[in-house]
């Protein structure tokens, strides 16, 4: 099989089995292959391995340091939660038109303009200030690093593919993909001991990263691929519109109101936006992302399952993260360790997911990977409430296995489905869709959090004699969600208003409220579980270049 990466994506897809096109296509390929030189080579996937680790372990790190950015610049929780999907949005919005500017202006020049989009916006978000301006500046530096990220990310991967020769490219590729996935394990550790010291560090790291990353990739003398073709403009701006305002509208629910008018405009503004992307980009000639695709029922179900699985797996880095040092009263480093406990379940399963692909085909692993996930998810939120991880590890690492199991599967058939369509056009759906529900998760969650919190609170305060009033004006200080003051009451004033005994029924109520969101999250990957029974059990995995050895 092609191995994947940490997050399941594919850099390739398969060589087309029309004999006289696929030997059309090697012809500049061997001549590509021939001129390449070796120290070209190695310095072209260095520059790749360093401008793409950044995107791998950036989550991780701002989900670490989330609740000490907070308390520094005094934002609530639902503050805290744009910062963290401002990035997510703006991958998903954005991924397919960086695949797309890639093909049209060259890969090398768009990878550059990608990293270096990262690179100043990462050094702003750790320069924020003080003040009312603070929450602002970080979403609108973070939307630019999932700017980056969306350009840097499809032409890096494609990068691969034209310094590699075929022979050597699946093992390069492995090798690339394995150092790419130790990086994400790190990233909980580097993030606790980055936050230890300031949090602005977080975004500071990258800023060295990116500049090896400019400076390989000036090195390495990449040949210019640029090629003549349109850029569906109105598809990018309807794809962008709909993904931003749909999940707008979900998260800013907790603080508008269900009822609010804005909250029903933004979420089904955005629906309608995205369903005339998809008309749009059914009837263009030279659309942004291939639609196309979905006529295939197996890769409907890859897509399906990728959609909910990944509804939990982006969001847990945030919560499971907040959890640990809200409720448990962790250090940044000891939720590092945290999280850590989930990769571990992860990286283990993620070898024999592959393994059962090869095998099986990709219908068991789905069915298997979502079914672990779902218990796994469901057996850590029943234990969240005793406040300990030695109740807690054993399923987080069930959880772990079971995304492992099936992610890198799910991408990897979903690429071998798209053999026979256009270049990359199977990955870019698959990261627009994987994108969109990890920041559509972390809206829905965020709100379940917040609600269900509140209620709890309330309840706990009004048992120990406060009035309703007064509990309510308590709890939504501590939870951030609207009570008078503007909709941004001080959780840090709130907070010092109660005694220590209350504190540890709030934690406990905090943990409550956790709990209701990875039941949640059990929920989506039991969904994902039914959806794996759709997919048709056939199996298409992508053929090996000519002349390439085993792996």
């Amino acid at each position: 099989m092609r191995p994947p990466g940490p997050d399941g994506n594919m850099s390739h897809v398969a060589h087309d089995r029309n004999a006289p096109e696929a030997t059309a296509r090697r012809a500049p390929e061997a001549q590509r292959d021939a001129g390449t030189g070796a120290a070209h080579r190695t310095l072209s996937l260095a520059a790749v391995l360093f401008a793409v680790s950044m995107t791998f372990i950036d989550q991780t790190l701002v989900s670490i340091a989330a609740p000490r950015i907070a308390e520094d610049l005094g934002l609530t929780p639902a503050g805290i939660r744009w910062v963290v999907n401002a990035y997510l949005l703006a991958l998903a919005a954005c991924c397919a038109l960086g695949g797309r500017l890639a093909e049209l202006l060259g890969h090398r020049r768009i990878m550059l303009v990608g990293t270096v989009v990262f690179l100043l916006a990462a050094a702003l978000c750790g320069a924020v200030p003080h003040g009312d301006a603070a929450l602002a500046w970080l979403i609108v530096c973070r939307a630019g690093q999932g700017v980056g990220a969306a350009l840097m990310f499809p032409a890096a991967l494609a990068v691969v593919g034209m310094v590699v020769p075929a022979a050597r490219r699946r093992r390069s590729l492995a090798l690339f993909f394995g150092l790419s996935g130790v990086l994400t394990a790190i990233g909980p550790v580097l993030g606790g001991w980055l936050t230890t010291w300031t949090w602005r560090a977080v975004f500071w790291v990258n800023v060295p990263v990116a500049l090896a990353a400019v400076v390989l990739t000036l090195l390495a003398h990449l040949p210019d691929d640029a090629r003549r073709g349109h850029l569906d403009g109105r598809g990018a701006l309807l794809l962008a519109a709909g993904t931003v305002l749909s999940v707008l509208g979900l998260q800013q629910a907790g603080t508008w109101g269900w009822a609010a008018p804005a909250t029903w405009a933004c979420t089904l503004g955005g629906l309608l936006a995205l369903v005339v992307f998809v008309r749009l980009e059914l009837r263009t000639r030279h659309p942004l992302l291939g639609l196309r695709v979905f006529r295939d029922r197996a890769y409907v179900a890859d897509a399906v399952v990728l959609f909910f699985a990944m509804a939990a797996f982006v969001p847990v880095f945030f919560f499971a993260s907040v959890y640990a040092q809200v409720a448990l009263g962790s250090s940044p480093n000891e939720a590092g360790l945290y999280l850590l406990v989930f990769f571990a379940g992860f990286g283990v399963a993620a070898q024999f997911g592959g393994r059962l692909l090869d095998r099986y085909g990709a219908r068991t692993a789905l069915r298997l990977g979502t079914a672990l996930a779902a218990v796994g998810f469901a057996l850590w939120a029943h234990e969240m409430t005793d406040l300990s991880l030695t109740a807690q590890w054993p399923w987080i690492v069930l959880a772990g296995a079971g995304i492992g199991l099936l992610l890198a599967p799910a991408s990897t058939d979903a690429a071998g489905r798209a053999a026979g369509t256009a270049r990359g056009e199977a990955t870019g759906v698959t990261r627009t869709v994987r994108g969109y529900a990890a920041g559509l998760g972390l809206a829905v969650l965020g709100t379940v959090l917040a609600h269900t919190t509140t209620d709890r609170i309330v309840e706990s305060l009004k048992d120990r004699g406060l009035s309703t009033a007064t509990s309510r004006e308590l709890a939504h200080g501590l939870t951030g969600t609207p009570a008078g003051q503007g909709g941004r009451p001080p959780a840090g004033d709130a907070a010092s208003r109660l005694p220590p005994e209350v504190l540890d029924a709030v934690r406990g109520d905090f943990a409550e409220g956790n709990r209701a969101v990875f039941y949640a999250m059990a929920a989506a990957l039991a969904v994902a579980f039914l959806c794996a029974h759709l997919h048709p059990g056939t199996r298409r995995t992508p053929a090996p270049p000519p002349g390439a050895g085993r792996t």
